[in-house]
């Protein structure tokens, strides 16, 4: 039997989430996003290029948008069953933002709890919700306290903090995942003892139980072409993006160094150690900053978490592990688990930020497939209960 699977995405960003939920057999409706930059990217995704985005300002705020209006743009009504994601910008939740210290709780809360705002307008029956582990820890605690306080009076929640290598990702990246489902749709799954859960890991570091291996840099990336510090391979039509930043002689050299070494610029001699690397505290200890930077990725592991600044040498861990540069917007996306036809701005800034804000793709998927197999679930039964409704009016 067929059904549909639709799904609405807010903070929608370049369209990861979209994306992940497109492959794991959705149909996205509508999406909300205040960047006009992502939303290019978003819809030049073919799967993705006919989704009504509310979009831009005020259009893309969702601060003035009301759960009727998402509802009306996506075409869906209240009482049908679908999907209701989104991931609240993260940066608020993080205390390594200079910027939160100067902020109050009503700053730092505001994004999430306009997305519970439109949440508790429509009533959506299924939710996934995905964001920074940080949004676990003390230092938020008040915040998601109070969220999950308000969303559990309507909904059964299930949260937790998943790394995306156990999904297939070829990257260590850790995400809040929420799953929620409203209460009249729980006791329909229970009626069919349904477990409603996170998705099960499917990889393991060690292989154990059964999984399989973590995916590693190598195997996501290693078939793509040689490029040089500062070059971009011609667009063949199957290979986009790959382009990367120049660098200058002495990082060149320092790279060449630090591989020789282990891959930590810990190894570097003296006349090469940046100035900011020298620097001694009050009770002259060397403050040496991040270790990650100008730092190469280990072939033969996930990489590091894909950020904002992922397409810089100097930003982390982020050097290619044999050819002397950074690695390129591809081989970010790959390591992403974008599609290879998913198509970025080749400005490495906007690319770099689009790519290191999403969510990892099959980490999505995979909650994505666990969402469509509970609402398969519910639409099966409530057809079959109306065939029988139907069946028995007849008679």
């Amino acid at each position: 039997m067929r059904f549909k699977f639709e799904a609405i995405d807010i903070f929608s960003g370049c369209g990861g989430v979209s994306c992940g939920l497109t492959l794991a057999g959705f149909k996205v409706k509508a999406a909300v996003e205040i960047e006009d930059s992502a939303v290019d990217t978003y819809l030049g995704y073919p799967s993705l290029s006919k989704v009504n985005v509310l979009r831009g300002v005020p259009k893309g705020d969702i601060c003035n948008l009301s759960g009727e209006a998402i509802l009306k743009a996506a075409g869906i009504k209240k009482d049908d069953i679908y999907l209701f994601a989104g991931c609240p910008p993260c940066q608020n939740f993080s205390r390594q933002n200079p910027e939160n210290k100067n902020k109050s709780l009503a700053e730092r809360k505001l994004l999430l709890f306009e997305f519970l705002r439109v949440i508790e307008e429509i009533l959506p029956p299924f939710i996934l919700m995905e964001n920074v582990p940080g949004i676990k820890t003390e230092y938020n605690k008040v915040i998601l306290d109070e969220f999950l306080d308000r969303l559990k009076k309507q909904y059964v929640v299930v949260e937790g903090i998943l790394n995306s290598a156990d999904y297939g990702v070829p990257q260590i990246r850790k995400r809040f995942v929420l799953h929620a489902v409203r209460k009249d749709i729980y006791d329909e799954l229970m009626a069919d003892s349904y477990s409603f859960q996170l998705p099960k890991p499917t990889h393991d570091k060690a292989e154990k139980h059964g999984l399989k291996r973590w995916k590693t840099v190598r195997e996501a990336i290693g078939d793509l072409p040689t490029i040089k510090a500062g070059e971009a391979y011609p667009d063949d039509g199957e290979i986009h993006n790959h382009k990367c930043e120049k660098l200058s002689p002495k990082n060149i050299l320092r790279m060449q160094i630090i591989r020789q070494n282990g891959g930590s610029r810990t190894g570097l001699p003296d006349d090469l150690v940046l100035e900011c690397h020298k620097k001694k505290d009050e009770n002259g200890n060397v403050f040496s900053g991040h270790k990650d930077v100008y730092g190469i990725m280990d072939a033969d592991k996930p990489s590091p978490t894909m950020t904002g600044g992922c397409l810089r040498y100097s930003k982390g861990r982020y050097g290619h592990y044999e050819q002397d540069r950074g690695i390129s917007i591809r081989e970010a996306a790959r390591l992403q688990t974008f599609p290879d036809n998913f198509i970025f701005s080749d400005s490495l800034t906007a690319a770099a930020l689009q790519i290191g804000n999403a969510v990892p793709i099959d980490l999505v998927k995979a909650s994505g497939a666990v969402i469509k197999l509970a609402m398969y679930i519910i639409k099966a039964k409530r057809s079959k209960n109306k065939k029988l409704v139907e069946t028995h009016t007849r008679s």
